[in-house]
Formats: C-alpha cells, sequence, structure tokens
C-alpha cells in the first residue's frame, strides 16, 4: 500500500519531479576493487529497472576511496545493460586530459547511447589529482574554460580545426587526409553536441550564473547545507537572463544523500548512528578533504559560525535525510520549502554497506516516496 507523508498538501498543476541517480562514488579504501566496481555497475542497473531518470557517475584519478578513474569508460561499461536510464559524466574533470581526447570519447560514449547522454564537466576538485597531473598551481578555471571551448569546436567545425590556445594546441593541418577521414574528429550524436551539466559544490557560487548563459545546466551538491542550495536558483536565473533564454525550473537539479528503510530506527542506525554507516565514511571523508584546503563554508548552516563549531555528528544531522517511507516524503519536502521548486532530485549513491538496505531504500525512494512527493506538490502527469 502505498503510503505518502503528513505534509501533503497539492500546490497546483506541476510537471512531476524527476528521480536522478548520482555516485562518486566513495567505498572504505579497503574493499575489494574489482568487487566495488561490480556493486556500482549493479547500482546503476536497478536505478535502471526502478525507472531513475539518470544517472550520473564520478571520477578520480587519484584516490583509493574514490575508485572511479573514468566516468567515461564505466558509462560505456552499462551502455547496453541500460535500458532507459539516461547516463551522464558527473563530472569529466577537464583540466586533466588534452582536450581532443575527451572530444573523440565522450562522442563514442553519446553515440553508444544513442544520445541517451549528458554531458557533466568541471575543473576537478581533489588536490592529489591536480599533483598528479601537474596543475595544482596551475589557473585551473582558465583551463577549463579553454578546455570546453576546445570540445566545442571540434564537435561542430570542419577539420583541420586550428585550435590555439595557452594550454593546449590542437590541429591536423600538416597530416589531414580527409577523402578517407584521418584527421576528422568524430561526431556527437547529438547535435550540435550533448546537453551539458556543472556540478554547483560552494554556497554563494559565482560560476552558476556565467554557466547559465551558455546554457549549462546545475546539479546542486548532496554535501551543501540547504542554505547554500537555495542560494543557486537566483544565480541561475540571473545567468539565464545574462544568455537570454528562460530559466526553467524543470533544468535544476538538486542532490541529497537519502536513506529510505521500513523502519524509522534502523534508518536513523544505518545512515547516522552507527559508527561504520556509510553515510558517516562519506562525509568524514568529504570533510576531511575540504577543510584540509579551508573550505569549512560548505558545511556551515550558519555562514557566520565560527569554524571550529563545524562537527561530523552536526552535519550528518542537518545533510542526511534517513527514515521511513513518511519521515522521508515530510523530510524532503521541508527541505523543498527552504531550497525552492526544483525539477530532478537527485538520489547520492554511497557504499553498499549492507546491500539488501542499500537496495530496499532505492526501491522505496522510486515506488513509494517520489509518487508521495509529487502528489504533494500537486504535479500532473503529462499525457499524449
Amino acid at each position: 500500500m502505498q503510503r505518502c507523508g503528513s505534509r501533503i498538501a497539492a500546490r497546483g498543476d506541476q510537471v512531476p519531479m524527476k528521480l536522478a541517480f548520482f555516485t562518486m562514488p566513495l567505498h572504505p579504501p579497503e574493499r575489494d576493487f574489482a568487487e566495488t566496481l561490480k556493486e556500482d555497475r549493479e547500482a546503476f542497473l536497478l536505478a535502471d529497472r526502478l525507472g531513475f531518470a539518470e544517472g550520473f557517475m564520478g571520477e578520480h584519478a587519484t584516490d583509493r576511496a574514490e575508485t572511479v578513474t573514468s566516468c567515461v569508460a564505466f558509462l560505456a561499461s552499462i551502455a547496453y545493460a541500460t535500458k532507459t536510464m539516461v547516463l551522464g559524466t558527473g563530472t569529466v574533470n577537464l583540466t586533466l586530459a588534452h582536450p581532443a581526447v575527451v572530444a573523440g570519447q565522450v562522442a563514442m560514449l553519446d553515440n553508444m547511447l544513442e544520445g541517451r547522454f549528458l554531458f557533466g564537466i568541471s575543473p576537478g576538485a581533489l588536490q592529489s589529482d591536480f599533483e598528479a597531473l601537474g596543475v595544482l598551481d596551475k589557473n585551473r578555471g582558465e583551463m577549463f574554460l579553454e578546455a570546453i571551448d576546445h570540445i566545442l569546436a571540434l564537435w561542430t567545425t570542419a577539420p583541420p580545426y586550428r585550435r590555439r590556445g595557452k594550454h593546449w594546441t590542437i590541429t591536423t593541418e600538416r597530416t589531414l587526409i580527409e577523402e578517407i577521414g584521418q584527421g576528422v574528429m568524430v561526431p556527437t550524436y547529438q547535435k550540435p553536441h550533448p546537453p551539458i551539466v556543472i556540478t554547483v559544490v560552494a554556497p554563494q557560487s559565482k560560476g552558476i550564473a556565467p554557466a547559465a548563459a551558455r546554457g549549462w545546466m546545475p546539479i546542486s551538491a548532496n554535501f551543501l547545507m540547504p542554505v547554500g542550495v537555495a542560494t543557486h536558483w537566483p544565480s541561475y536565473v540571473e545567468g539565464c537572463r545574462q544568455g537570454g533564454r528562460v530559466a526553467r525550473v524543470e533544468d535544476w537539479r538538486v542532490a541529497k544523500s537519502i536513506f529510505v528503510a521500513d523502519d524509522d530506527r534502523v534508518a536513523r542506525r544505518y545512515a547516522i548512528e552507527d559508527a561504520r554507516s556509510p553515510y558517516r565514511f562519506y562525509l568524514a571523508q568529504l570533510m576531511r578533504k575540504l577543510i584540509s584546503i579551508g573550505r569549512y563554508e560548505v558545511f556551515k548552516h550558519d555562514p557566520a559560525m565560527p569554524n571550529e563549531a563545524v562537527t561530523l555528528d552536526d552535519v550528518l544531522e542537518r545533510l542526511v535525510i534517513a527514515g521511513s517511507v513518511d519521515n522521508v516524503v515530510d523530510q524532503i519536502l521541508a527541505f523543498r520549502e527552504t531550497v525552492g521548486d526544483f525539477g530532478t532530485l537527485v538520489y547520492a549513491g554511497h557504499d553498499w554497506a549492507d546491500p539488501h538496505l542499500a537496495k530496499r531504500s532505492m526501491e522505496l525512494m522510486a515506488t513509494e516516496v517520489m509518487p508521495c512527493i509529487n502528489k504533494a506538490i500537486g504535479a500532473r502527469v503529462r499525457l499524449g
């Protein structure tokens, strides 16, 4: 029997909120790498079967806990096994690879998926990746913008390209034999290119408006406090205005760490209270990495609070939504009242410390929580 929370109060005729899946992924470093890759694959295939609309995979090159080193390679491995879910890179770290290589690999993936693809991009975030790849002390924001400009040009202009920038020069002028295809980049399936999304990982982000002006769509990170997430929509609206287009709520994706169980006590123990909780492990990892570079503001529910007041227990209580179906519905609706309306709720995938509970959470999220959410916001299902 379908359950719903106590906050049900239809508020008009709206497009249903979609459900998506995202994982970095992040596993305890002592776990077997081959086994966690199988687990990550199983999570995406389960999400596809349950009707999740989208699925995003992250990547990092030098982290034993964040173990997928190429999101493009991972998504290619499940391209033909998934049926309906749109797959997205979450994200390709453009400062860490040559733009021509990225353009070719992403175009291939877009064709494998026959357009069932979103191109998520970022400058990257992991400090050890930057050091290993020799860009720790470089202007990575500048590199990021140059890289995406190169990639888009390679997809939309004719060879031999003649791309000369500060960080990369790309041409096939000396070796082009166009009639046999040599020196010609492979095309994307979607024209002029796949839709572009960016992950927003800071409150009061200065990057949303220029990204929106270029037609890119935001995903607000699941490790940001609600007050920080609430700052993203006004910036997106302003960026769309600058780009001469109307901001659509349907284009804003918001990620959350959510755990749903059949029992409230089981949910709190697994997600919040247990010292071995995968949600506790996840946030402890992120806090260590971001606080080590001074990013306390990400975890503050009040910008004025002192740095020493930021604790793992407080962050867990404020960021993780955990409980039975009714409880989770109420918490998501309360979160939505804080941050405003958005088009896609992105369920953050965590390590399967208990595979049965983890899979049950995804099932309850898709089959019971989301129908209740859409009933609450007065969404309608479009017919025809």
